[in-house]
């Protein structure tokens, strides 16, 4: 069995419990941020998406160039880049890299976020035009020769590129969602299901709800599940819980306080969202604090359930079972992201990703490296 390890990748170092203290797009920062992770042992890191942030496509161009072996899941909301230029986008940057890209598909869980960029579709509508971009997107990648499509939201005829991806047969697709039209929508067209970090219990459902609805749909490729959390560190288990306490303090001093930057303020308050995947976290939030081995809503909490912020608290040896646990629901990918970008970057690469391939080894399963 192999496990994926991602991380992220941000243009600047704002994070929940700081300021900004570098330029919005920071050369320094970004090689800095992805080099820590190349070195560290993780096998991509993620981009973000949204209507204020830098674009992913150029900030993983700057990555490539100043790694070995890092790969970079670029987040993308179709809708406002054609598929044909967004295909040959990726593949330029498949090719520059030698191969390390992969796209994350994001449809939209804030309505006033869609608008900012110009996008009034209803979020049932959204999911169709994902669907859509990806088979089209996936049809350039591949096939030789013309491509020609018609749909309800896109319309080609006979696109017919030079560039195709270096990666065979093509990057490989997640996908965000967990509404019934996410999910329809996620299984015909995409390699792998994103959640956000959930207890054993929902994470459980939550793939069974998608292997189900994979199998109503004829789907026979495999399917992946990526799980998302914030690990909270340090050596002792004690010593990592009045750290989580710490970081959700400096996040709720920070909301009521006022002095978080106008973007990530808005994420909390914003009354549009839709988003299914932060529904379920603040129904988790509602019903307990502290789950299974070392799941806890606190971080949750404190930001309002916008975007990752469930946390696994606990020495690294803790958390490594705590991560474990999820594969054996069938999870065999997570991404990691730190409070402190960089420095929790660097001690995930050095105590927590060795503690997991320890637990794994532990109980039978094996761990390799690989960016596919």
């Amino acid at each position: 069995m192999s496990v994926e390890f991602l991380g992220f990748l941000a243009a600047h170092d704002a994070q929940e419990i700081r300021g900004r203290t570098t330029s919005p797009v920071d050369r320094g920062y970004v090689r800095e941020l992805a080099r820590v992770q190349d070195e560290g042992g993780f096998d991509r890191v993620l981009i973000g998406n949204g209507s204020a942030m830098a674009d992913g496509a150029q900030l993983a161009a700057w990555a490539a160039a100043h790694t070995e072996r890092l790969g970079f899941l670029i987040a993308h909301r179709p809708g406002f880049v054609a598929p044909t230029v967004f295909a040959r986008t990726i593949a330029t940057l498949d090719n520059l890299s030698g191969g390390r890209t992969a796209v994350h598909l994001i449809t939209g869980g804030s309505e006033a976020d869609q608008r900012r960029d110009g996008d009034w579709l209803a979020k049932e509508q959204r999911y169709a035009r994902t669907r859509e971009f990806a088979e089209i997107v996936k049809r350039v990648w591949t096939e030789r020769g013309e491509v020609t499509y018609t749909g309800e939201h896109y319309r080609v005829e006979g696109v017919d590129v030079d560039v195709h991806p270096v990666q065979q047969p093509r990057p490989k697709l997640y996908f965000a969602g967990s509404s019934p039209a996410g999910i329809d929508a996620g299984v015909r067209v995409a390699d792998a299901f994103a959640f956000y970090g959930e207890p054993l219990a929902q994470t459980r459902e939550q793939i069974a709800r998608i292997r189900a609805a994979a199998s109503e749909a004829g789907r026979t490729e495999p399917l992946g599940f990526t799980v998302s959390v914030r690990p909270i560190i340090a050596p002792t288990d004690e010593q990592a819980w009045e750290k989580a306490e710490d970081i959700a303090n400096r996040i709720r001093a920070r909301v009521h306080g006022g002095s978080w930057d106008r973007v990530r303020l808005r994420s909390v308050t914003d009354k549009t969202q839709n988003n299914e995947g932060s529904e379920r976290l603040r129904r988790v939030n509602a019903s307990a604090t502290k789950l299974d081995r070392a799941y806890w809503t606190g971080t949750s909490r404190a930001t309002n359930a916008s975007g990752i912020s469930s946390a696994l608290v606990g020495s690294p040896e803790t958390v490594a079972q705590a991560v474990a646990d999820y594969t054996e629901l069938g999870v065999r990918s997570f991404l990691f992201k730190g409070w402190d970008l960089v420095e929790d970057a660097r001690d995930y690469g050095r105590y927590l990703l060795p503690a997991i391939k320890d637990v794994l080894a532990d109980r039978g399963l094996t761990q390799e490296r690989e960016v596919s």
